[in-house]
């Protein structure tokens, strides 16, 4: 076991310290690269996706309509909701 003691208390002061430039490095350096990797990814499929649509809208003749999605049937009213009350104004 050993004791606390003013060379074990640099050591650990010398440590902490390494470790704080050495992650002040790596924020310095490292990460903008992976920053700037990650933003020129997100970009590409940006690009990519507009000119999908693009490319969609472009395949669809003038005066042509298109249907880009069916509508569900089943919208159906429930006809047991009560019943019909006619109204009559009164004077």
């Amino acid at each position: 076991m050993q004791e606390a003691g003013p060379v074990n208390f640099m050591r650990t002061i010398l440590i902490l310290i390494t470790i704080y430039y050495v992650f002040k490095l790596i924020a310095r350096y490292v990460l903008p690269f992976f920053l700037k990797r990650f933003i020129h990814k997100m970009q590409d499929k940006a690009q990519q996706q507009q000119y999908k649509n693009q490319q969609q809208e472009t395949n669809v003749n003038v005066g042509e309509t298109s249907i880009d999605k069916k509508p569900n049937q089943q919208h159906q009213g429930n006809k047991s909701v009560g019943e019909y009350v006619d109204y009559e104004e009164i004077d």
